[in-house]
C-alpha cells in the first residue's frame, strides 16, 4: 500500500475505517515521505503561479517535470485558505508542501501577514498569522522548511529594516515557528549582524536556506553597499555569510539579481542590463570557503525576457518573456528556453508581467493528520469556513496559544 500513488490511497481512505486509521497514522505518513524523497528524481512537479487580468485573479497550473513535460499540465483548484488570501506571493516548498505569504484582513489585523502552508496533493492547507513588530520600523523575511526527521513544518522570522545600523535593540529579531507546537519562540543561536539588510524570498538547498541580502558599509564620504548571501542552517539554525563574485557584489542595482535552484545548487541570476540578458552563476563549495562559476547567459532576438523564474529537473531554465510587438501588462508568458538553439518553447499560460512564480514539489501525505483550514494566530487558533454557511465564517475552536504551548 505505501507503494501507490497518493490519488489511490486517498480513495482507500473511504472504504474502511480500518484503512483510513492505517493510513492517517504518522507512522504511515513519515514512511511514505521518506519513500517519496528518495524517488523524487522520477516524481517532480512543477508548479506555476500567476495573475489575469481580467479578472485579477491568482491561478496555479502544475506540470509533471518529466520526458512528457509540458504535456500533463492541471489547472489545480486551491483550498479554502488560499482563496482567501489576498496577492501573493510564494515564500518556498519543501517535501511535497509549498508556503504562500498574502494578508487577509479578517483574520489579521492590519499589522500583519498570513502564511498558508498548502499540500497540493491532498487539497489540504493551514495558515500561520505572522505578526508585524514595531510599527512598522521593521519588514519581515520569512523562510520556510519540513525537518526531514520529524516532518514538521516550520518558519523563520526574521525582522529587518533599511536602517538597521542606527538600530540598538531589535526586538525578537529572528524567530521559529513550529506547527507541531502552534506556537513562535526566539532562535537561541547567532543572528545576523545588524548592518546586513535581507533582500527578497529565499531558496533552499539541501538543508540550507538562502536569502540576497546587502551589507551597509561605512565609507569616507559615507554609506556604501556590498551584495552578499546569507545562509540559515535549519538544522543548527545558524546563519553564515557568503561572499559573491565582484562583479555581483559591486552590482548598483540589487534588484539585477535573484537567487534560485538549479537541480540541488544554488545560482544567483543576474541580469546585464548592456547585453540584454541573464548571467547563471552556480555556486560551487570549496575546501575552505565558496565559490561561484558563470554558467551560461540567457537571451532570445524574437523577445523581451523579464525574468528568469527558475529551473526544470533536466537544468533547463523557466523564463517570462513579452513578444516584442506585444504590450506587457496583457501578453506575458512562461517558456522554457532552449540553451543550445536559444529557442524557447511556450507553455500556453498568459498572464500579467511580473505575477509569475514558479516552485517544484513531490508529492506527499503531510497535513493528512491535521485538521484542515486551521488558522494559528497570536493567542489562538480558527478555523475558516466557506462565505455563505449557517456556521460563523471564522469559528475559534477551543485551543488556546498556551494549551499549545504547554
Amino acid at each position: 500500500m505505501k507503494k501507490l500513488p497518493i490519488k489511490s490511497l486517498i480513495q482507500f481512505r473511504s472504504v474502511s475505517k480500518s484503512w483510513r486509521s492505517l493510513i492517517d497514522s504518522s507512522d504511515f505518513i513519515a514512511h511514505y515521505n521518506r519513500q517519496q524523497q528518495q524517488q523524487q528524481q522520477q516524481q517532480q512537479h512543477l508548479l506555476v503561479r500567476y495573475h489575469k487580468i481580467h479578472p485579477y485573479v491568482q491561478n496555479f497550473v502544475s506540470f509533471v517535470d518529466d520526458d512528457t513535460f509540458p504535456q500533463q499540465k492541471l489547472h489545480l483548484t486551491t483550498p479554502l485558505l488560499v482563496n482567501m488570501l489576498e496577492i501573493s506571493s510564494i515564500i518556498g516548498s519543501s517535501q511535497g508542501l509549498l508556503c504562500l505569504l498574502g494578508h487577509y484582513r479578517e483574520v489579521c489585523d492590519p499589522e500583519s501577514e498570513l502564511l498558508v502552508v498548502w499540500n497540493i496533493s491532498i487539497r489540504k492547507a493551514i495558515a500561520v498569522v505572522v505578526p508585524y513588530v514595531g510599527d512598522k520600523m521593521y519588514r519581515n523575511v520569512l523562510g520556510f522548511w519540513v525537518c526531514s526527521e520529524t516532518n514538521d513544518p516550520k518558519i523563520v522570522k526574521i525582522n529587518t529594516s533599511s536602517d538597521m545600523e542606527s538600530i540598538s535593540c531589535i526586538p525578537r529579531q529572528v524567530e521559529v515557528f513550529t506547527l507541531s507546537t502552534g506556537a513562535w519562540r526566539s532562535s537561541y543561536s547567532n543572528l545576523p549582524r545588524k548592518s546586513v539588510e535581507f533582500i527578497g524570498f529565499c531558496v533552499m538547498v539541501e538543508e540550507t536556506l538562502y536569502w540576497l541580502a546587502m551589507d551597509r558599509i561605512i565609507m569616507d564620504d559615507g554609506f556604501g553597499y556590498c551584495n552578499l548571501i546569507v545562509s540559515f542552517d535549519v538544522t543548527s539554525e545558524e546563519f553564515k555569510e557568503v561572499k559573491l563574485p565582484d562583479t555581483l557584489a559591486h552590482e548598483q542595482h540589487y534588484q539585477n539579481l535573484s537567487v534560485s535552484k538549479l537541480r540541488n545548487s544554488l545560482v544567483v541570476v543576474e541580469l546585464d542590463e548592456d547585453e540584454a540578458s541573464y548571467v547563471v552563476w552556480m555556486m560551487e563549495d570549496g575546501i575552505i570557503s565558496k565559490s561561484f562559476t558563470k554558467l551560461y547567459s540567457i537571451c532570445t532576438l524574437d523577445a523581451l525576457i523579464i525574468g528568469v523564474l527558475g529551473f526544470r529537473k533536466s537544468g533547463e531554465p523557466l523564463v517570462e518573456f513579452v513578444e516584442n510587438d506585444c504590450e506587457p501588462c496583457f501578453d506575458s508568458s512562461v517558456v522554457v528556453y532552449e540553451r543550445a538553439s536559444k529557442c524557447i518553447t511556450n507553455l500556453g499560460i498568459k498572464g500579467t508581467d511580473i505575477s509569475y512564480s514558479v516552485s517544484s514539489y513531490m508529492e506527499t501525505l503531510l497535513l493528512l493528520d491535521r485538521p484542515n483550514s486551521i488558522i494559528y494566530g497570536k493567542d489562538k487558533c480558527f478555523e475558516a469556513y466557506e462565505p455563505g454557511t449557517e456556521l460563523m465564517q471564522h469559528k475559534m475552536i477551543f485551543k488556546l496559544q498556551d494549551d499549545l504551548d504547554s
